[in-house]
């Protein structure tokens, strides 16, 4: 399952990934937060859309990413 940045308000275009708070190979819950995403208003948590396996991370810390593009994908149980 892909995990995408989603549209938090109207005018949000990008965000900043400010930090990953899990690793390639850690098992998630739904609902539990994997990065602490940052915004031109706020700092957010992108929360894990299932429960399962992180198997990649598609973005780096510092980095700004788009609307819709995959941050991390996670192999669901």
């Amino acid at each position: 399952m892909d995990v995408a940045l989603p549209k938090w308000s109207e005018t949000m275009e990008d965000a900043d990934i400010g930090e990953w708070l899990v690793k390639v190979g850690d098992r998630v819950t739904k609902g539990q937060p994997l990065a602490n995403i940052e915004t031109e208003k706020a700092t957010l948590e992108l929360e894990s859309p299932a429960a399962g396996v992180v198997e990649a991370i598609l973005a780096e810390v510092g980095q700004t990413v788009m609307v819709g593009d995959v941050l991390a994908r996670i192999v669901t149980d």
